[in-house]
């Protein structure tokens, strides 16, 4: 299997690999393109759609086999529902297929209990909600900067990725969308080792 052939590589060789694969894949480099187009503070596309298409790369399936769609944060102090939707509603030109969910990360704090049944405190970057993900292994953004530089943000690296294996990430309580997440992960790419939540 090809992610057995990475588990040679160094951690900036994975992060060459993995950005050749991700900007080579036709959907993913459009909705980069088009939201540097726009310039929201702070933003990434992160998760979901970047690491699903180098699975699928790695297996040889079609890229957007099982992407659900393409995760587009970003960062604005105005916290308000309004100021959110209008963005949404202006985010015209994106790929229809995966289809694009645009969301600030600056008021994450005013749903996730209800969401995720506990509270947090407010998220100060993008960043900073993407390393609390649920599992380590979905912990990656990426942003084209507007001199063509791609700053790829993947706080515990990547080897989980091209090792085909979901780290849970017990920084909050997530077990149960770590294990939400893990098991629709299998059902597509059955190739996937799923590691159990710590007890």
């Amino acid at each position: 299997m090809n992610h057995l052939r990475h588990a040679q590589f160094s951690e900036p060789e994975l992060r060459e690999i993995f950005l050749d694969i991700v900007t080579n894949t036709p959907f993913i480099r459009d909705a980069l393109r088009r939201a540097q187009e726009l310039a929201l503070p702070n933003w990434r596309l992160v998760s979901g759609a970047l690491y699903n298409v180098v699975w699928n790369h790695l297996t040889g399936r079609p890229p957007e086999y099982g992407v659900k769609d393409i995760d587009l944060f970003y960062f604005d102090p105005d916290i308000s529902w309004e100021a959110e939707d209008t963005i949404i509603k202006n985010s015209t030109g994106f790929p229809k297929v995966p289809p694009v969910q645009i969301r600030n990360q600056a008021r994450v704090h005013i749903w996730y209990d209800q969401h995720f049944g506990h509270a947090i405190p407010p998220f100060r970057s993008v960043d900073e909600a993407i390393d609390v993900f649920a599992c380590k292994t979905h912990c990656v953004g990426l942003r084209l900067e507007e001199n063509g530089h791609l700053d790829l943000y993947a706080p515990y690296g990547l080897r989980d990725i091209f090792a085909f294996r979901i780290t849970p990430n017990p920084l909050r309580p997530n077990r149960q969308t770590h294990e939400t997440k893990s098991k629709r992960a299998l059902e597509y790419w059955p190739e996937l080792t799923a590691v159990p939540w710590p007890d």
